[in-house]
């Protein structure tokens, strides 16, 4: 492990304790399940963060400046793709650092009661990740975890092909911030929000390649951020399944049942993985409990007439919050707010195996199969029947390398070729076009894009002004996997891309009425 990746991460032998004792048998792991492991909650208003302010809230908030005093990150890209039709995909960043975003140490008396050691550990991790679709009807908000240790494809952080998710972050925060000092920049100010910028994109653009699917918003929000938020609240309520201790890690010591928790026990509640059946797995479904439970506090506690409360969420929201640029968020939750109370779906990406690279436990994933899930969880899937050679498209087909190995375009060109599909310009994506695999179209040739798609594994199917009738453009990037039928079979045969073994993990099947916070692990 290199000094860079080790002064970025700060991660000690213990975050890889469970999973190795799981392997040995001394975590049991639950039968796999198909499909994506998942949660329905019937949640009033959609609530889904410290954000959900509706009603006679989003006038006063309105009136009193709410939208002025967040933290603004200019990291999504202006030229990536964005949703169609009225939908909106947000993406939830929970960052595990003990610093405050000028890059200062948190004070001790904060680090007390986080539990969560000194301001030197952590690093710069994107421990939660939260992919929220919110349709144009808003009759059903689904909200995806993606877990942390999901090894997936990344580029533009040199050295590195794959890693953890949760690292492409702090990884390329940390070579922004070399690149500056080598450069004379010593501001240390300068130096953390610079090198925040880049993790922010990083992990955006690691997301995107993931999930197939556009960020058209985002918010991040530090660890302190879920201390103060139960702080406003007031506690939040919880239920557990089983009785819990981990005194050494996150400082979890709860009763089985219904309860409510202080804010330091609130943290502890959704940072325990240490002694919990299924690890990171079940860390991630408290994360999607604790804000049902946050949702419900807002909606049940008078917080929306509430002067007092509502200046006390504001002021938690203006510390600990960024969120992207242009987003208009007092006019986003009055649009949330006036829905009929949408159902919320929680869900969890499926996991093929673990396995153990460079000496860091990872969660192997299908990034084929994600998307095509993610896609259809999200309303914008392909056609699951494959493209016959008694049926080729009648569009010609440019493929273009944005991040790829060298030769790749012309590979996948050379395969489709000899799959009866018309040939068009080989070479190298723009920087507009973004380095996330995808199949772009323009008019009348959707159905062609959707069925060269699924051909391809399930790419995301984009539509595109600057691309002409007639042609289809097939970007490439570092997270295209050519599926095997494509490489290998003759011109008269198909077999599509099997869908993998997914969520290794239990499921949280409870239906949630009322609002009701559900019972984890």
């Amino acid at each position: 492990m290199n000094e860079r990746r080790a002064r970025a991460l700060r991660t000690d032998a213990s975050d890889r304790d469970w999973r190795r004792r799981a392997s040995r048998g001394v975590y049991r792991l639950p039968a796999l399940r198909p499909g994506f492991g998942r949660t329905v909650a019937k949640v009033v208003a959609g609530g889904l963060s410290a954000l959900v302010l509706v009603g006679a809230g989003v006038g006063w908030a309105t009136e009193n400046g709410f939208d002025d005093g967040f933290g603004r990150s200019r990291a999504l890209d202006d030229d990536a793709p964005r949703s169609l039709g009225g939908a909106m995909n947000i993406l939830l960043i929970g960052l595990d650092t003990r610093k405050d975003q000028n890059g200062k140490d948190l004070p001790q008396e904060i680090l007390d009661q986080l539990h969560a050691g000194d301001s030197d550990q952590g690093g710069y991790n994107a421990n939660t990740l939260i992919l929220v679709h919110i349709p144009a009807d808003m009759k059903k908000i689904t909200a995806v975890s993606i877990p942390r240790d999901d090894y997936v494809a990344v580029s533009g952080i040199p050295g590195y092909t794959h890693m953890k998710i949760k690292e492409a972050y702090g990884l390329k925060k940390a070579l922004v911030q070399e690149q500056l000092e080598a450069r004379g920049e010593t501001d240390r100010t300068k130096l953390e929000r610079a090198g925040r910028e880049a993790g922010r994109a990083s992990i955006v653009q690691a997301v995107r390649n993931l999930t197939g699917v556009p960020i058209d918003r985002f918010a991040e929000i530090t660890l302190a951020g879920f201390y103060d938020l139960a702080k406003a609240l007031n506690g939040v309520e919880v239920c557990l399944r089983k009785p819990v201790r981990d005194l050494d890690y996150s400082g979890a010591d709860f009763p089985a049942g219904r309860q409510r928790l202080d804010p330091a026990q609130a943290l502890a509640f959704v940072r325990q993985r240490h002694g919990l059946e299924n690890g990171d797995l079940d860390r991630t479904h408290r994360q999607q409990a604790f804000l049902t439970s946050v949702a419900k506090e807002l909606r049940n506690a008078g917080t929306f007439t509430d002067v007092g409360k509502l200046s006390a969420l504001m002021d938690v929201a203006h510390r600990n919050i960024v969120l992207s640029d242009g987003w208009n968020v007092t006019d986003f939750l009055r649009t949330v707010g006036s829905a009929d109370s949408p159902t919320v779906e929680f869900r969890t990406l499926p996991v093929l195996r673990y396995d153990v690279i460079d000496g860091q436990d990872v969660n192997i994933v299908d990034p084929a199969a994600i998307r095509r899930e993610v896609g259809a969880a999200f309303g914008v899937t392909a056609p699951t029947t494959p493209p016959t050679r008694t049926a080729p498209l009648s569009s010609t087909v440019d493929v273009l390398n944005a991040d790829g190995e060298d030769g790749y375009a012309a590979r996948v060109s050379a395969a489709l070729a000899a799959r009866g599909y018309q040939t068009g310009t080989v070479g190298y994506a723009t920087s507009s076009e973004g380095a996330t695999s995808a199949v772009y179209y323009g008019p009348g040739n959707d159905a062609d894009a959707a069925r060269l798609a699924q051909t391809l594994g399930g790419l995301s199917v984009i539509r595109s002004a600057t691309v002409p009738t007639g042609r289809i453009k097939v970007v490439i990037g570092s997270d295209f996997t050519m599926p095997t039928a494509l490489a290998g079979a003759s011109a008269t045969t198909y077999a599509p891309t099997p869908l993998p073994t997914p969520d290794v993990g239990k499921p949280l099947d409870t239906t949630i009425s009322g609002g009701q916070t559900p019972c984890v692990n």
